[in-house]
């Protein structure tokens, strides 16, 4: 997503964005989904149109003296609502931009009101242009989501791009020092939403013209705000109870078997676990003479080739046969073997080559481990051919949350993709937290090139992970970026991608290269570098040299 944050905390700024709010009643106004308590819920305000006459300031979050809000401005004040923790704005076209700047305050249960924050455009990230999953009925356009905590009282306000603010206040194009970390804000992480469905927006449609009689910044006509426009407030839920331990968490496998010990039964199974590739103990199998207390065993040749040689004596020394290769096409063949071509031996040595390449499964937390309710998404799957590059995002929702908040986090954003952006699944296929703990993003399984919404124009054949945080003035925690390595060298692995390497991807459409462009690309990239964005905001694409060194390195190259 985009990370376009500013530099600096807007303590100056503070008295501009806090502007006076239409007041919102309470939450019996409000449009709100729920479904079982474990599973969350979404309440969805309408921005209204804001007015200055009238308001009942006590209702309104003191902010110090601001000046009145510009005919076209668009908010609402809710200062009684249900607990939620994560807040997003929607609209009614996806395809629509909002040329204007949402900032939200949002107050602590039993605690204090937040500074004022800035929600950031999320059109980087989502299903590619012409697919069905952004075309379809239910797709809507958004912000990016912002992590609040526990919360009861809220107030937003859209100004369009266009209208300036009076009384000292900043621009409507400056820059201001919003985004999740912005004053201290206590936005940590991304989160979901859910409901708010077409219509939902009771002041609707266009913006006024900012040059009606008496009203700011007149003589300046103000940018149109997309139909439809509502505040989302997302309560995660209460985390379920923990799945059986053989579901929660996909164990960390090696990439293959250790060697049997020496007077090992044959054929026992290695200790170590399952292999996910060819094994190189494989390669040079111990061939023991039959007897009647143990059976004969098959060399464990990968060829198609091979066929069943014959027993060797039973007082002969068995001694390990040479893994084919075009360097053997001269020695004797066992027995009753049918010799191959040269350029099948050649070809079955390049396979093993490349397949020897892999990197061991690590620890990864389900769907399930994370809470995630499968009633809510999309049945089905959709799948790419191969995965052919890692894209590398960050959220972009601050860095003060704690990793057991994390579960709750990742619900609010799948919520917040499935019900109020329309999207089919939870976007990213994978989620890093602060901590270095993997999370399984969207359902088809995590061996599998499904095909997300994380990298618009550039979903088909490419895997997206996203690290829980804002990187763009902060530096990653070491155990995320290394979490980032042994993830993506197992799992390009297995598509036998090298992490040092570089291929192309045809794009979709996007801001930075037309529909149809072979693109060439890192096969471990950043997201900036298939659209024009900050993500994964400059301090992580920093370390995606060494994540691509380590993730090599750990597939053995």
């Amino acid at each position: 997503m985009r990370a376009y944050l500013a530099s600096s905390i807007g303590v100056a700024c503070t008295a501009a964005l806090a502007l006076p709010l239409a007041v919102y009643p309470g939450p019996a106004h409000a449009r709100a989904e729920r479904t079982a308590a474990s599973s969350g819920s979404t309440q969805s305000l309408p921005l209204l149109p804001l007015v200055a006459d009238g308001l009942d300031r006590g209702a309104v979050a003191p902010g110090g003296d601001a000046p009145a809000p510009a005919p076209a401005d668009r908010g609402v004040a809710a200062s009684r609502v249900r607990p939620f923790s994560l807040v997003g704005v929607v609209w009614d076209q996806p395809s629509a931009d909002l040329h204007g700047r949402v900032q939200v305050r949002t107050r602590a249960v039993g605690g204090e009101w937040s500074p004022w924050r800035e929600l950031l455009p999320y059109g980087d990230e989502g299903p590619d242009p012409d697919s069905p999953e952004l075309r379809g009925v239910r797709a809507h356009g958004g912000t990016a989501p912002l992590w609040v905590g526990d919360s009861d009282g809220v107030q937003a306000r859209v100004r369009p791009e266009g209208v300036a603010v009076t009384g000292g206040g900043a621009g409507a194009g400056a820059d201001a020092a919003g985004g999740a970390d912005a004053g201290g804000g206590a936005g940590v992480d991304a989160g979901g939403g859910a409901g708010g469905g077409a219509g939902m927006d009771a002041g609707g449609g266009a913006a006024a013209d900012a040059s009606a009689d008496g009203g700011p910044g007149a003589g300046a006509r103000s940018a149109a705000l997309p139909s439809g426009l509502r505040l989302e407030l997302i309560d995660p839920g209460e985390a379920p109870a923990p799945p059986p331990p053989d579901r929660a968490v996909l164990r960390a496998l090696p990439a293959h078997p250790a060697p049997t010990a020496r007077g090992a039964a044959p054929g026992a199974r290695p200790s170590a676990g399952p292999s996910w590739g060819p094994s190189r103990w494989s390669a040079r199998p111990s061939l023991r003479p039959p007897g009647p207390s143990r059976p004969s065993v098959k060399p464990s040749w990968p060829s198609r080739w091979s066929a069943k040689p014959s027993p060797r004596p039973s007082g002969s020394s068995a001694k390990p046969l040479p893994y084919p290769s075009t360097h053997s096409t001269h020695s004797t063949p066992p027995p009753g073997a049918i010799t191959p071509p040269p350029s099948a031996l050649a070809e079955e040595a390049a396979k093993a080559n490349a397949a020897r390449y892999s990197a061991p499964r690590p620890s990864i937390v389900t769907r399930a481990g994370w809470g995630a309710d499968e009633k809510i998404r999309e049945t089905g799957h959709v799948y790419s051919k191969t995965v052919k590059v890692a894209f590398v995002h960050h959220t972009v929702t601050g860095n003060k949350y704690s990793c057991s908040q994390a579960p709750s986090v990742l619900r609010s954003i799948y919520r917040y993709h499935v019900k109020s952006l329309g999207w089919r699944d939870y976007g990213y296929n994978f989620t890093i937290d602060k901590c270095g703990k993997i999370y399984e993003g969207r359902s088809g399984g995590v061996t599998k090139a499904v095909r997300g919404a994380h990298t618009l124009g550039f979903n088909t054949n490419s895997m997206g992970v996203a690290v829980l945080g804002t990187f763009s003035a902060k530096k990653p925690p070491a155990k995320a970026v290394k979490a980032i390595a042994k993830l993506t060298a197992w799992k390009l692995g297995l598509f036998k991608r090298n992490p040092r390497g570089t291929t192309h991807l045809v794009s979709g459409g996007g801001n930075k290269y037309k529909k149809g462009a072979n693109v060439k690309l890192h096969v471990i990239a950043g997201h900036r570098d298939g659209f024009a964005t900050e993500c994964p905001g400059k301090d992580l694409y920093k370390k995606l040299g060494s994540v691509r060194k380590t993730a090599a390195r750990l597939q053995g190259r």
